[in-house]
């Protein structure tokens, strides 16, 4: 694996399309947390002592910059006005394999709630879409049609906060023949039924669907095939879910990840790893995943390699992916 991975050299990923501007605030006990909103609401005033930072965000950007630095080529497009497109160049201006189409509107706004739900910490997300609700075909000029045509894989995010996700996955995936095809839909609970419908459309183009344990039982609930429990049981359901649906799928839980194309299936258990935070963990391991596609891995290795960089980068204090030494070195212990 670590011989494949330092030798393959990695052909250009394209992301599309989501970004934020995220602010992350940590709650160390919800119940004072709740007790403390419930006695302001009559007197107003603030709550002092909310760890809080804010960050660039939006699984495409997460998902783009953790790809840049693994040493992965690069090229995201999105939308953002000003203000967060110097924020955007100056994020990506350390990569020389990074390419920025930046389509001129309203960014997204997330203010992230991290708090202990018993031993795992969990998040909350409270978000203004902005103009990523609403980003179809008709955005995608010449210059971003020219990166789909040249890409080696193309990861199509956040399709349940977009209403015009199928049409972009679509348009992106059949501009892109010859390139890998990855989707994580993220949070479809609103949108689940149509979700499920939408993959007749987009499925047949797409090589992986990626999602976690939530978006997992909320796809499983519409195909009426239960909820994941133990490691037998998911390698069951996944399987039952990929054959149904007619998609192979990837999914990554806080106990490990699984592979499946409906015929067979891989289980890789996470490792190790003391989280301080879980915001865009998901958003790291599709990059290392996607990765692990273009490098030629078998599944097992793909997903070790993807569990790898995400218990790096929830240990990681600064909030940072891991390069792919980091991820190399873990691997390798």
């Amino acid at each position: 694996m670590l011989e494949k991975l330092r030798k393959t050299k990695l052909g250009p990923v394209v992301v599309l399309n989501d970004f934020f501007l995220d602010r992350i605030l940590s709650v160390p006990d919800i119940g004072i947390f709740y007790s403390q909103i419930m006695e302001k609401i009559s007197l107003g005033g603030s709550i002092r002592g909310v760890q809080q930072k804010d960050i660039k965000g939006g699984n495409a950007t997460n998902v783009a910059y953790a790809l840049a630095r693994l040493g992965c080529p690069v090229s995201l497009i999105t939308i953002s006005d000003r203000a967060g497109s110097i924020l955007l160049r100056e994020t990506f201006s350390e990569f020389k394999g990074a390419a920025l189409y930046i389509v001129d509107g309203k960014p997204g706004r997330t203010t992230a709630l991290e708090f202990q739900n018993g031993t795992d910490i969990v998040n909350i997300m409270l978000s203004d879409l902005g103009d990523n609700e609403k980003f179809g075909p008709e955005k995608i000029g010449k210059k971003e049609q020219g990166a789909l045509k040249k890409a080696s894989a193309v990861i199509v995010t956040n399709w349940a906060s977009n209403k015009k996700g199928t049409e972009l996955a679509k348009f992106a995936f059949e501009k892109s023949k010859n390139a890998l095809h990855l989707l994580d839909p993220a949070d479809i609970q609103t949108r689940a039924k149509e979700f499920r419908d939408s993959l007749g459309k987009i499925g047949p183009s797409l090589d992986s669907l990626c999602i976690n344990e939530n978006e997992c039982n909320m796809l499983l609930a519409q195909y009426q095939l239960g909820k994941i429990s133990g490691t037998s049981e998911t390698k069951n359901l996944v399987m039952e879910l990929a054959r149904k649906s007619s998609v192979s799928i990837d999914l990554h839980t806080a106990t490990g990840s699984y592979w499946t194309d409906g015929k067979e299936v891989e289980f890789a258990e996470s490792l190790p790893a003391k989280p301080i935070l879980v915001t865009g963990a998901g958003d790291v391991w599709d990059a290392a995943n996607v990765i692990g596609y273009m490098a030629g891995l078998d599944s097992g290795e793909r997903l070790y390699f993807a569990n790898a960089a995400a218990a790096l980068y929830i240990s990681n204090p600064r909030g940072i992916p891991p390069t792919m030494d980091e991820a190399l070195s873990l691997a390798k212990r």
